[in-house]
């Protein structure tokens, strides 16, 4: 790869080639680590077409380094560069989704910054990269790519530039970002906000997957709940083995249709014309069998699963009067909050964060408990500065209110 003298801040590197051996790689790497300040990184997965989160695609620039395109399947071993971006600042858009298929690689930040984030932190209407960049840059940005099936090979010109692109602005961007990040008196909130990106633990998997079939909460039947278990483990089983996207196997609209239907031949599961996917017929007897085992299993799954969940805000009124006043109030205070600070309100506190802190509020009342409630949820120390006074006259108010709603009745 050559690299050029820039002629202006856009684009260093103009030539747009996929580094695929370990040679490449390696001179990739000395380029990097000649290079000057922080690095941007992207990455491209294949969502909705392959099975696996793996980074098909990463993109690296530094100044003074230049752009570089990076086949991770064709490169095994990223410890090298790893040794000599560990330590520097990352500059990513939307960090969260690329930080895992990155992590797969071995590739791990210490300090980043995330231009998504930063853009929701000072106000910024719409965060996409191609509006954020066209915003604070005047840079048009087309997007065409983004949805792209990154597993594709040779990846064609354009998408290279497109891949490109996206982080060859990102270093700009991120600097006229610190600029109104001080403006604004929210470097150390930002500072708070990155730090928890890259401290934040991976989820973990969910106990029983399957029940996030599309609809499976309308099958009332004990015998057809075990259906969509059994077809949702016999799919899951097959796009793993062939690391297709479970969806461009069999949709879940489909393994429903079949779950409700509840055939009792094989024949009759192939007469459904609903039943669709491009392997719905070729793999039928997958299916069957998945059917098969649901009509003969003890294991019976029940429909409620146990666990912390919250009942869904709608039924607070009649179930928790008291928490629905408490959740109300809290929720227009911390709007007034967020329109005082230009920090949309889902930034200013997780919402999850305030429905379990409104439904079991603190006793006594008082800052310090709800400080507390919120600090072992997990909120950040700017956000408990903002919101919990606020959250604690929302509650007494509330409370004053139900209080007083009988003599007001009377």
């Amino acid at each position: 790869m050559t690299d050029e003298e820039p002629n202006d801040h856009l684009i260093e590197t103009p030539v747009r080639t996929v580094i695929s051996t370990v040679d490449e790689f390696h001179d990739a790497v000395e380029a990097i680590a000649l290079g000057t300040g922080p690095i941007a990184v992207d990455a491209e997965r294949a969502s909705g077409f392959r099975y696996s989160q793996r980074a098909y695609l990463i993109q690296l620039y530094r100044r003074g380094a230049g752009t570089f395109l990076i086949d991770p399947p064709a490169i095994e071993e990223f410890a090298p560069l790893q040794s000599v971006i560990g330590d520097l600042e990352w500059v990513l858009h939307a960090a969260s989704q690329d930080l895992a298929c990155l992590r797969e690689v071995g590739l791990d930040p210490t300090t980043v910054f995330d231009t998504e984030l930063a853009a929701r932190l000072l106000g910024i209407p719409r965060v996409g990269l191609g509006t954020v960049v066209e915003e604070l840059l005047g840079i048009h940005l087309a997007k065409e790519h983004s949805a792209a099936d990154w597993s594709t090979r040779p990846l064609p010109a354009s998408w290279l530039e497109y891949a490109a692109l996206d982080v060859e602005l990102l270093i700009d961007l991120r600097d006229a970002m610190a600029v109104l990040l001080r403006e604004q008196g929210k470097e150390r909130i930002a500072a708070e906000e990155f730090a928890a990106v890259v401290a934040k633990e991976e989820k973990t998997p969910l106990a029983e997957p399957w029940r996030r079939l599309t609809g499976i909460h309308a099958l009332r039947a004990d015998r057809h709940l075990a259906a969509a278990r059994e077809l949702w483990l016999a799919r899951d089983e097959l796009a793993r083995e062939t690391d297709i996207a479970p969806g461009r196997l069999v949709p879940d609209a489909s393994l429903m249709v079949a779950a409700r239907a509840l055939p009792t031949s094989r024949r009759e599961l192939a007469a459904l014309k609903q039943f669709s996917g491009r392997a719905s017929r070729s793999e039928i007897d997958r299916w069957w069998a998945a059917i098969e085992r649901a009509l003969t299993t003890d294991d019976i799954p029940v429909h409620r699963r146990a666990g912390d969940t919250l009942p869904p805000p709608r039924s607070w009124a009649d179930r928790n009067p008291e928490a629905d006043a408490r959740l109300k109030n809290a929720r227009a205070a911390l709007a007034a909050v967020s329109e005082e600070h230009a920090i949309p309100v889902e930034n200013l506190l997780t919402p999850d964060f305030l429905r379990r802190v409104s439904w079991n509020a603190p006793d006594p009342l008082t800052v310090e408990t709800v400080s507390e409630a919120l600090r072992e949820l997990g909120a950040r120390p700017w956000q408990i500065e903002l919101t919990a006074q606020p959250i604690l006259q929302a509650f007494v108010d509330a409370h004053q209110k139900v209080e007083t709603a009988p003599e007001a009745d009377s």
